[in-house]
């Protein structure tokens, strides 16, 4: 979407941080944005700091998990600006702690935002962005831990969910006009590790995992001394331009990357089956490549 004036953009999880930032854009490309986020307070603030910007933005309090809720925000962010052309599947939340120690609540709290929020965003969003016919362009956040899984492992399947999940998103909406994007970002200076803030009594029984002082200040120190958000909201910007699957805003975890997908390929044993099991796997191989191929240039 090369001109994106007067456009419309809904953005979750924008009172603060990475939505915030990405709004930040859009408004100085032109965009009307509503901005989502579940943080009353923090919400009106964010909307009130474009007073006297020239800008067209507009607030609403809704849950990424609450599925009637979104489909009554969509309703009224098109009331208020008209049809949504941009979708920011933002909203995230972090539970740190060993998989050995994590509880049910733990996973259905950070599953449910992270990979439940973004289902609910495409669901929501999807047939009224066809149905305007204008064309469109949805942005998920996912995390550099959607690529490389370390520490944090609810976390990190979350966010390789949502890589895998844009990555056929994409391909299923290129016939419609609508481009997709994955943002994966490192570190930024945002309040990520702050996120049981918004932790609902429901998924808070006690048990779950919690990082011990030492590690949370650790992880606390490396995001706050992270990437500005205004960024990561420039590269989003410029990935819906230009109609990008990847949005990388952390280029030095390259090499580290390379390693990843090195070990990966070097695992590949070289098949010894039966020779028509053989052609039958190189053939499904070689559709899903040009379905790549296709669906992502």
């Amino acid at each position: 979407m090369k001109d994106l004036a007067g456009k419309v953009a809904f953005v979750t999880g924008a009172a603060n941080g990475l939505g915030l930032a990405m709004a930040r854009s859009f408004v100085g490309a032109g965009m009307k944005v509503v901005l989502a986020d579940v943080e009353k307070d923090a919400l009106a603030a964010a909307v009130a700091s474009f007073d006297g910007a020239n800008s067209e933005v507009h607030g609403i309090v809704v849950d990424v998990t609450d599925r009637d809720a979104l489909a009554a925000a969509a309703d009224e962010a098109e009331a208020t600006f008209g049809a949504v052309h941009v979708l920011c599947n933002n909203a995230g939340v972090a539970a740190g702690g060993s998989l050995d120690a994590v509880s049910y609540d733990d996973w259905d709290w950070v599953m449910g935002v992270n990979v439940g929020g973004v289902i609910n965003g495409i669901q929501t969003f999807i047939e009224r962005i066809k149905k305007h016919g204008e064309g469109g362009h949805i942005v998920n956040t996912a995390s550099m831990a959607g690529f490389m899984s370390a520490a944090g492992g609810i976390y990190a399947a979350s966010k390789f969910a949502v890589v895998g999940l844009s990555e056929s998103l994409r391909a299923d909406m290129a016939p419609h006009n609508i481009g997709v994007s994955v943002l994966a970002p490192a570190f930024v200076a945002t309040r990520i590790h702050e996120a049981e803030r918004n932790r609902p009594d429901a998924f808070d029984n006690g048990e779950g995992a919690v990082l011990d002082e030492e590690n949370a200040s650790a992880v606390g120190s490396l995001i706050e001394a992270g990437i500005d958000p205004a960024i990561v909201g420039e590269c989003v910007l410029d990935g819906v331009r230009n109609n990008q699957l990847y949005l990388f805003p952390h280029p030095e975890f390259k090499d580290a990357l390379e390693a990843r997908f090195d070990q990966v390929l070097g695992s590949m044993d070289q098949s010894k089956g039966n020779e028509d099991q053989l052609h039958l796997s190189q053939g499904a191989a070689h559709q899903m490549r040009g379905r790549n191929i296709r669906d992502t240039d």
